[in-house]
């Protein structure tokens, strides 16, 4: 079931539970803590949010760090019964917005090789592959492409941004 309206909201302490949730689901046995969740709640540099269905229901989370002008996507997980249904493409939009209002030019994640619907994703918004980082991820020794993004302020990407948006807003509404 697609849902024609998802809200993102900044994560809350009585969010992490829920949060844990899916990312223990999304991210097996090597995945964040709790208490790693109710750090970053407090991290000057960190922007947290979570997406959610009309319903209320968290179905979606993302993070990143903001350092000078740069910004860190740290996590980011669907819920496996919600993906597919433009969830990631809001909580990035969301986290791109965030970029412009505080004046960063450049965003970086790293992601497994073997995701190909995140790689793709990422490519729709502008980041490309600068490089691997071998033996990563811990869980099995994957490697992780670098991607980052060129400046989200240069005329280019503005057009690419404001095309995806026109896209997604024909799909969902983003509150």
């Amino acid at each position: 079931m697609a849902y024609s309206e998802i809200y993102i909201n900044p994560l809350q302490k009585e969010d992490v539970n829920r949060v844990y949730e899916i990312e223990s689901l999304s991210y097996g046995n090597h995945h964040w803590s709790k208490d790693s969740f109710y750090t970053e709640i407090n991290n000057k540099i960190a922007k947290y949010y979570t997406a959610r269905i009309p319903t209320g229901e968290i179905v979606g989370y993302m993070g990143t760090w903001h350092i000078v002008d740069e910004a860190h996507i740290t996590t980011i997980a669907v819920h496996p019964d919600f993906l597919r249904q433009h969830i990631g493409e809001c909580l990035i939009v969301k986290s791109l917005e965030d970029c412009y209002n505080k004046f960063i030019k450049y965003i970086t994640l790293e992601v497994r090789v073997s995701n190909i619907p995140a790689i793709k994703l990422y490519e729709k918004y502008g980041f490309k592959s600068l490089g691997t980082r071998k033996g990563y991820y811990q869980d099995n020794n994957e490697d992780a492409l670098i991607m980052w993004t060129e400046n989200i302020f240069s005329d280019e990407y503005k057009q690419l941004f404001n095309k995806n948006i026109e896209s997604l807003e024909k799909k969902v509404i983003l509150k």
